[in-house]
This record gives C-alpha cells, sequence and structure tokens, in this order.
C-alpha cells in the first residue's frame, strides 16, 4: 500500500508524463477492443440459436455463391443423407397493413422446417412448420420478431391471432420470435418471418417451380451427428452432378462448399475479410507501438533518476526494494491505461450497435462487447504492463552505482538496440497507417466524382412493388404509367423513368446470352451472363444515361412487338466482339428467344462500385412487365419539397401503396459504406498511429538527452555549433524516422492492394498521396523532437559541471 501510495505521488508530481502515458495506452487497448469486438460480433459470434457450432451454410460453385433456386434446394434438403434438416430463406420487402396507415416491412421468407432445423422456440404462440405447407400459398402466417414486436406492436401479447394484409392478402399473426434471434443474417434485422410457400402472394410471382432462378438468399442446415464437413460436401456434391445430368440447362456448376453461417466475412467476400484481418493486426501493432512507447518514456524517467537509484543502492538499498516502485507505477499506468481504454471502447461500441447507417434497411451491427471483449482487454492491459515494466526494471537491476555516481551518467551506445528497431517498426506501422489512410480518402473523393453510368445529381428516385397494394397483371403497367404521368405533371420535374430496378441498387435479374448462330443452348457455351434492366423509353434521358449510338425504346414496344435490347459497350464486346456492328444484330436467351440490339450505351457500374466491366442490357419494360417499380424523376427543384409533392401525386393515386424516396446519390451509401468504413477506421487508426509515433520518437529524444547531458553540455562549452548539437543528441531519431518511414510507404503501398478492392479506385500511385505521407512524417517529426531539442540546445555547461 505504501509502494501504492507513493506511485499515484509520484504521476501526480509529473502530469505530462502520467497523461501521455495514460493516453498512449488507453488509445492502444481501446483500438484493439473495439477492432476485436467488430470482429467478434460480425465472424466469430456464433447464431444466437442452440448448438450453432453444428450449423453451416452452403455455398455453390467457384464464386461460392450462397444462393440456391428452390426446387434445387428441395432436391437437396430430400436427398441428403448428412443433415438433420435444411432450412431456406429469402429477405424481401412485403407492405403490411394493420388497420391503420400500410407500410413497408422488411421480411424474410423462410421454408416450413426453418424454425425446427435450427432448434428454436417461441417467446409467444407457435412457430409454423413443414406440417402447415400444402402447396402454393398454403401456409398464411406471420412470425413476428421479438424486436419488431416491441416496437410496432407496443408488447401487445393479444397481437397473436390477429389477421393483417401482407400485400393485400389476409395473414394471421401467430407467434413472436425469442429475444435476440433477427434470422440467421445477423446484420439485417427483418420485422417478420413468412412460409416460403407464399411467394406468389408476397412477391407476385411463384419461383418454386423455376429451377433455374437462383434466387434465395442462404440454405442452412444442421450436421447429423458423427458427420464431418468433408463428407458432407460430399454427399451435397453427388446430387450435384445428378442435378446438372439432369437438368443442364438449368443447373450448372453444382458443386457445393460449407461455411459457418456467423461468418458473414464469406458473404462479405475476400476483401473485407482481408481487410478485418487487416485491421486487427494494425490495431495489435499499434498496441505493441504504445508499449514500446511506454518502455522508451520509462526508460527516459529511469534515466532522469538514474543518480537517485544509484545513490540509493551505494546507500545499502535492496534492488527489488528500489525495483519494485517502478512495477507498481507500472502496473498503475496499465490499470488505469486499460480501464480508460475500455471504458471508451464501450462507448463507441454501444453506438455502433445503436446506429442505423441506412433508412431505407434494417441494418444492425451487433458489436455489443461481451465477456470475450471484456476479458481480451484484461489480458491486455496486464501483458502491456509487463512488456513496458521491462525496461525500468532492466535498467535498475544492471545499473552499477559506482559507475552513475563517478561519471554522473553514462553514454549511450552507439549499436542498434531492440528498443530502436521497436521504434523504426512503430514508425513504419505509421506511414503504412498513414498511407492507407490518405489512399482510402484519395479513391473515396475519386469515386464521388467518376462515371457511373448515369448521372447522381438532380436525381430522385422513388422505389415501390405495387404488389405490395394489391395489383397484378395487366394493373401493373396501367398503374405504372398512370405514376410516371401524374410525376411529370409536377412543376420542375423535367423527365420520368420508368425501371424495375436501376444500376447500384438492391434488385436486377440477369441471364445466360447466346450466339444468334448457337443451338446448343446448354451453359457451356454460354458467351455472357448478363445484367437485364427492364426500362420505359424516358429511362435514358431521366437517368443520364448516354446512348451512343443506335436509339431508344418507342412506347408501342411491348409483348406484341419483336423483343429489342439497348446494350452497354462491354456487352457489345463480350457478344459480338466490336460494338461497331452491333446495332442491328441478334443474340439468343437460354430459352431461344432472339433479341435484337437497336442501341448501345455508355458502360458503368451496376453492382457496385469495385465491380469488373459488367455486361449489360436494357430491355422494354412492356415487353417484361414487373411489379417492382422505380422512378427515376429528373429535377433541378429542392429534392425535399419535390419529394412531399411527389408523395402526395401518389397518395391520390392510391393512398394504399407505400412508397421510399432518396436522392440518386443517397441511394449510393450502401455501396459507398465499406469505401466510408474504411476510409474513417483507417484515418482513427492513421491518427493514432500518428500520436504513437510522436510519443515513441518523444520517448527516445528525450531518453537519449538525459543519457548524454554531460557529454552535450561538454560540446556546447568547447564551441559546439546548434546543429552540431542537434545532431548528436538528434541524429539516430532522426535516422530511425527516415528509415521507419520509407519501410512504412512501400509496405503501405502493397496494402493499397487489398484496400483497392473496398475503396472504388484507391490508388497509391497518386502524388497528393505520396507527398501527403512524407509531410506528414516530416511534421510528425518535428513535433516529436522539439521539446527535447529545446532541452538540448538550453542546456547551461556550468550548470551541469556545478552538479556534478
Amino acid at each position: 500500500m505504501h509502494d501504492i501510495r507513493c506511485s499515484f505521488r509520484a504521476l501526480r508530481k509529473s502530469p505530462g508524463f502520467s497523461i501521455a502515458a495514460i493516453l498512449t495506452l488507453a488509445m492502444g487497448i481501446g483500438a484493439n477492443a473495439v477492432v476485436f469486438s467488430v470482429m467478434n460480433g460480425l465472424i466469430l459470434r456464433p447464431l444466437s440459436v442452440p448448438r450453432a457450432e453444428s450449423l453451416v451454410m452452403l455455398e455453390r460453385g467457384r464464386a461460392k455463391d450462397g444462393q440456391q433456386s428452390y426446387p434445387d434446394y428441395v432436391d437437396l434438403r430430400d436427398r441428403n443423407r448428412s443433415f438433420d434438416g435444411l432450412a431456406a430463406s429469402n429477405i424481401t420487402l412485403a407492405g403490411l397493413d394493420t388497420g391503420d396507415t400500410p407500410s413497408r416491412a422488411w421480411t424474410e421468407e423462410v421454408s416450413g422446417n426453418y424454425f425446427d432445423a435450427l432448434g428454436l422456440q417461441p417467446y409467444l404462440g407457435r412457430f409454423f412448420h413443414a406440417s402447415d405447407e400444402h402447396g402454393p400459398n398454403s401456409a398464411p402466417y406471420i412470425v413476428l420478431t421479438y424486436e419488431y414486436w416491441h416496437t410496432r406492436f407496443q408488447d401487445d401479447r393479444s397481437v397473436v391471432g390477429r389477421t393483417v394484409q401482407i400485400n393485400k392478402h389476409p395473414f394471421t399473426i401467430i407467434g413472436v420470435a425469442s429475444p435476440g434471434f433477427h434470422g440467421t443474417v445477423l446484420f439485417f434485422s427483418p420485422g417478420l418471418f413468412l412460409p416460403l410457400v407464399n411467394n406468389e402472394q408476397i412477391s407476385g410471382s411463384d419461383f418454386t417451380k423455376e429451377r433455374g432462378n437462383h434466387a434465395l438468399f442462404q440454405v442452412v442446415g444442421r450436421l447429423k451427428p458423427g458427420i464431418t464437413r468433408e463428407q458432407a460436401t460430399a454427399d451435397l456434391n453427388s446430387i450435384g452432378r445428378d442435378l446438372e445430368h439432369s437438368y443442364p440447362k438449368d443447373d450448372g456448376n453444382m458443386t457445393f462448399t460449407l461455411a459457418n453461417p456467423s461468418l458473414y466475412g464469406d458473404f462479405l467476400g475476400p476483401p473485407v475479410q482481408a481487410f478485418m484481418a487487416a485491421l486487427m493486426l494494425l490495431s495489435g501493432l499499434i498496441l505493441l507501438a504504445a508499449c514500446a512507447n511506454l518502455g522508451s518514456l520509462f526508460a527516459a524517467r529511469a534515466a532522469d533518476r538514474s543518480r537517485d537509484v544509484a545513490l540509493r543502492l551505494a546507500l545499502g538499498a535492496n534492488r527489488n526494494r528500489v525495483l519494485r516502485p517502478l512495477l507498481v507505477e507500472a502496473g498503475s499506468i496499465a490499470l488505469i491505461g486499460g480501464v480508460a481504454g475500455l471504458l471508451g471502447s464501450i462507448a463507441l461500441l454501444r453506438a455502433l450497435s445503436a446506429w442505423q447507417p441506412f433508412s431505407r434497411y434494417p441494418i444492425h451491427v451487433p458489436v455489443n462487447p461481451d465477456a470475450n471483449v471484456y476479458g481480451i482487454a484484461v489480458a491486455l492491459a496486464l501483458v502491456s504492463g509487463i512488456l513496458f515494466s521491462i525496461v525500468p526494471a532492466r535498467q535498475v537491476l544492471r545499473v552499477d552505482p559506482y559507475q552513475i555516481i563517478k561519471s554522473g551518467s553514462s553514454a549511450v551506445g552507439r549499436r542498434l538496440t531492440l528498443r530502436d528497431l521497436l521504434l523504426a517498426a512503430q514508425i513504419a506501422i505509421c506511414a503504412v497507417l498513414v498511407t492507407s489512410s490518405l489512399v482510402a480518402v484519395r479513391g473515396l473523393a475519386h469515386s464521388l466524382h467518376s462515371g457511373f453510368g448515369f448521372d447522381v445529381e438532380n436525381t430522385l428516385l422513388v422505389d415501390t412493388d405495387l404488389t405490395m397494394a394489391g395489383y397484378r397483371g395487366e394493373q401493373i403497367p396501367a398503374m405504372q404509367k398512370q405514376m410516371a404521368d401524374a410525376v411529370k405533371t409536377i412543376p420542375g420535374v423535367e423527365a420520368v423513368g420508368l425501371a424495375d430496378a436501376v444500376p447500384l441498387s438492391d434488385g436486377g435479374s440477369d441471364s445466360n446470352v447466346f450466339a444468334d448462330t448457337a443451338s446448343d443452348l446448354r451453359p457451356a457455351n454460354v458467351l455472357v451472363d448478363a445484367l437485364i434492366f427492364n426500362v420505359s423509353p424516358e429511362y435514358l434521358h431521366a437517368a443520364g444515361t448516354t446512348l451512343l449510338s443506335g436509339r431508344t425504346f418507342t412506347a408501342h414496344e411491348d409483348k406484341n412487338t419483336p423483343p429489342v435490347a439497348v446494350v452497354n459497350r462491354q456487352f457489345a464486346r463480350k457478344v459480338f466482339g466490336s460494338e461497331a456492328n452491333a446495332v442491328g444484330r441478334y443474340y439468343k436467351f437460354a430459352s431461344g428467344k432472339r433479341i435484337q440490339v437497336v442501341g448501345i450505351v455508355e458502360d458503368g457500374k451496376y453492382t457496385s462500385l469495385t465491380e469488373s466491366p459488367q455486361s449489360v442490357m436494357f430491355r422494354p419494360i412492356l415487353q417484361s412487365p414487373s411489379s417492382s417499380t422505380w422512378l427515376v424523376v429528373r429535377s433541378e427543384r429542392d429534392p425535399q419539397s419535390l419529394a412531399a409533392s411527389i408523395r402526395g401525386s401518389i397518395r391520390q393515386l392510391d393512398p394504399g401503396l407505400p412508397i421510399f424516396i432518396q436522392t440518386r446519390f443517397k441511394a449510393m451509401d450502401i455501396l459507398l459504406f465499406p469505401a466510408r468504413m474504411a476510409t474513417i477506421s483507417l484515418g482513427v487508426l492513421g491518427v493514432m498511429g500518428a500520436m504513437l509515433a510522436i510519443t515513441g520518437i518523444f520517448g527516445m529524444a528525450a531518453y537519449s538527452v538525459s543519457r548524454r547531458l554531460k557529454e552535450l553540455g561538454i560540446r556546447i562549452a568547447i564551441g559546439a555549433k546548434p546543429e552540431q548539437v542537434l545532431q548528436a543528441a538528434l541524429g539516430r531519431a532522426f535516422k530511425l524516422l527516415a528509415l521507419g518511414s520509407a519501410v512504412g510507404l512501400v509496405l503501405g503501398i502493397l496494402a493499397s492492394k487489398v484496400l483497392a478492392a473496398i475503396v472504388y479506385q484507391a490508388t497509391p500511385r497518386d502524388p497528393l498521396v505520396l507527398v501527403g505521407v512524407v509531410m506528414a512524417m516530416l511534421v510528425m517529426g518535428l513535433v516529436a523532437t522539439w521539446i527535447p531539442a529545446q532541452r538540448a540546445l538550453s542546456l547551461s555547461p556550468l550548470r551541469l559541471l556545478r552538479e556534478e
């Protein structure tokens, strides 16, 4: 207790040192706690279901596609011998009418055996089961998530048994899921669970008979006891080979792999997995750098107190007695810094968990800290305290009282020490972070002003699905025309285009394309798998997509006219070899239908900002009607007032049709989210790395000056110039700064290859990035060495000799 009181008294007497040490450690531990918690929540934490370790997710083909068609799912479910149950799910949007104002509700359509396969029990009421399914539209039941029941129905238990309208069809609420269960897509929080067999009522079309429509989001299964993943994979691949043979036109590449359903790094893709791993590594290196910095600070502190320690030892003090207060002081720093870092990380993580980054989607970020995070933080604090207390311990244990009292200080050796290497390493880490953050910032800035194949300025998107208001068949195109005509009459509206999906949205479809001369229409002979957007004749003008040659559609091109398409340049090159002679030529679908190309448009971005060039066709929406409705509205009016006018016009047509309105730029938020998060996280880590590098350089420079006071005083006394004094005192620090910066810049350029897969147009080959890194590292060096340099230049030889 006496040592603890002494250590706190010593820390109070040196507030600058204490604050620097505590903040340094708090940053290191806090950064690791946050990154580990995100990785724990997004990748390591299992699903909130019983025996989650036995659950696997099916992925198909070399691309590890998680989508399956419903007939394929049924075959896999019924013919396998490795699973206790295979369950399917699909996220979709539906219109919910509880008797008041209709609203949009995100739902998860699931197979009848979904809850049984996952081993779940309801919080209220019951679940639906496979025994409730008796063909299409035979199970009009709803299970609410606990959170949706709490927020929408205010914990009303009488809601069980109530009949509500889903897309104008009656469904009965039969139960409420247990708290914490949001489905098998951990980052998505739907409000309702609906049976897949009622898909026709929910989406307006029944895909349960379409083997070639791989529309399901995910298939998960529970392995039977004693069955390994390898055995289950072999079982599924055997069924897949049989399906390829039986349905060559619909099923290709039916090989399977198994993944952990809680690892939605598998869903997000290898670039995100690599980025998360890199963040974890960088945060660990930051903590190591923090420990090295604290070791340098403690070394400088011990060097300043070396004469006092030597006198105590010379007077007979036990080395352990001298060492113990230093270790208690280090332990106190570790404890306070660890608590501060943990409290800061908890506050940030709770804010992240409550954050709703997108108004259109119920995104949930489950990164609340748990016992694992607390344990990691405590362990890091303990290990950190041991690491940075080793330096003063070694100094005390190896000190020679006679030599120190005789000489007053000890010279600094010229050989490269472990502490020098650690400082060079942390400067390199800082340079990597600074390089990566600048690359990310520049890439994000470029991505916001690059060619998307459409214009993001002065454009609003109006999104709905007419099945949510009960429209069917010929009612759909008639209502879509009324909506477009009504919006056109709004003052200030320049153009209105109609589409079943728009580029860089969550919709769209694709199709295999064959040469017009092809007679064998099997997957092996596909020229390209092209995206399809069904649009109105006004769409290209409203979207700001440039027509390069040919023509757009006419209002008369419908089901009764020959099929036509406008394709992009990539499609023309892939299918016809050149865009020069593509207009007027034909291609085929797998069904044998011939499509004539009537126009060519510019290439763009369609599914992600980092995608490779994709082949795309735009087809007349009247030739392929769809209930999915997107109005692209071009106008220079204020978006907020225009949105209110649009909402009023559509409400006059049908007050029961829920719509969602946002600017074209706002609609890209979800696609820019990974780039923004990468930029922010790298920026934060870069600032932390810079602060730690400054602390590290300062610690080394201060230590060097403290150990060489007598030498520097003699140099000044015999007439050394200021630059010569600085060279002697700080030369090593600047050499390590130059070496670490050069190594870090090279590593940062290499690391930017991973970053380029997440941040569109991120490239280190940017003069501004290179100049920015050099200037940042130079400024950090000057800031870090300013105080030690001032101390070295202000030395008084007379005072030093008088003290000796």
